[in-house]
């Protein structure tokens, strides 16, 4: 268990940097609420912050208990996990006040289409899930990456549809990205700027 303070080191930052995130979130939807923005999918919120939080406990147990050792691969995983957190800022920073972590809409906004946002549909969620994985195998936690994955994707089968109707009903949000392909963006991006 030599590997104990640098673990400890990277959970703290991992939890705090969750807790910032929060705050960020709850004064965003205070603005946004105030705006008359309204909360869809308020009912799964509360499993997705269940999921969340086991997710940390599964792996701070799996690698104590289990005594699990930092991979062999660790600077190239860490260095995948640095590039994702840099992906996550770009993400809500482009949202600005905007961002959230759940489903809060203002009716005719302007759909934001920069950034992150003109590549991929949901940046936020493709770093969650490579969290998922990335994380918990740093530090050889094998059965959360696997279970977490799992749940994840359930997860996000409810989610994603749930917010892209929201998204639909309040915002242009179709006819802006109409012209998009937002998924190999190198090969058939047609976003405009």
């Amino acid at each position: 268990m030599q590997d104990i303070i640098p673990f400890l080191i990277f959970y703290m930052i991992i939890i705090s940097q969750r807790i910032v995130e929060l705050f960020i979130a709850r004064h965003n939807e205070n603005w946004m609420k105030k705006k008359g923005a309204i909360e869809f999918g308020s009912n799964h919120y509360r499993y997705i912050v269940l999921m969340h939080i086991l997710f940390f406990i599964s792996f701070f147990f799996e690698k104590i208990f289990l005594n699990r050792a930092l991979s062999p691969l660790w600077p190239l995983i860490l260095f995948l996990f640095i590039i994702i957190q840099l992906v996550r800022v770009w993400a809500i920073s482009s949202l600005g006040r905007y961002w959230n972590t759940k489903i809060i809409v203002l009716a005719n906004a302007k759909v934001i289409k920069r950034g992150p946002y003109r590549y991929i549909k949901h940046p936020n969620y493709f770093v969650v899930s490579i969290e998922f994985i990335v994380i918990p195998i740093l530090f050889s936690a094998y059965i959360t990456a696997i279970i977490f994955t799992i749940v994840n994707v359930i997860v996000l089968s409810i989610r994603i549809p749930e917010e892209e109707r929201a998204l639909q009903k309040l915002t242009e949000y179709d006819s802006v990205f109409q012209h998009c392909s937002r998924f190999l963006p190198i090969l058939l991006n047609k976003c405009d700027k």
